[in-house]
């Protein structure tokens, strides 16, 4: 069941971070063309630079599910089998234990609790915490960038969520359903 939820998540995150690498496409040849009409548009890097973020950040994630990520295997390949699915159950339980950092990290930051204590209030969050996380504001967008940085509450979510169901799923299966 848990392998079943984490592959509709990296599906998800699949198809979004497909569609943000089309908008950041998009916004790169409309600031071409704006800057060669000399009227650039400078929100456009700002947006394209938080598109490729997002991207980067749920490619990474889905990375996780689907086992695609950069690995020296010369010495997990000349293993024995027993001991090579050990070694992989090792990996997937340090992957999870980043996540599972990654989400703390998060909690730490974004300081979810304070800022209900304070009555969702950020002037009286900043003061308690001196945490200025939902103040921010972006150079020329003009939005908070908390909504920038939410991304790292998708990725450790999602890394947990593909973390966990790489640990608590035998290992012929995972590798059976490797795209």
């Amino acid at each position: 069941m848990i392998w079943r939820i984490s592959a509709f998540w990296a599906r998800c995150e699949l198809a979004l971070a497909s569609a943000l690498a089309a908008a950041i496409t998009v916004l790169i040849l409309l600031n071409v063309t704006t800057r060669s009409f000399g009227a650039a548009l400078f929100w456009v890097d700002e947006l394209a630079i938080y598109a490729m973020a997002w991207m980067t950040f749920l490619g990474a994630s889905a990375g996780l599910h689907y086992g695609h990520a950069v690995a020296v295997t010369i010495l997990t390949e000349n293993l024995p089998q027993p001991l090579h699915r050990i070694l992989a159950k090792l990996v997937d339980l340090i992957v999870l234990g980043f996540a599972l950092l990654m989400v703390w990290f998060c909690w730490r930051w974004f300081s979810p609790l304070e800022l209900a204590r304070q009555g969702f209030d950020t002037k009286a969050f900043q003061a308690a915490t001196f945490n200025f996380i939902y103040a921010e504001p972006t150079t020329t967008l003009g939005i908070k960038k908390v909504w920038v940085w939410l991304v790292m509450w998708a990725f450790a979510l999602g890394a947990t969520l593909h973390g966990l169901a790489h640990v608590l799923t035998p290992g012929d299966k995972v590798e059976a359903s490797a795209p």
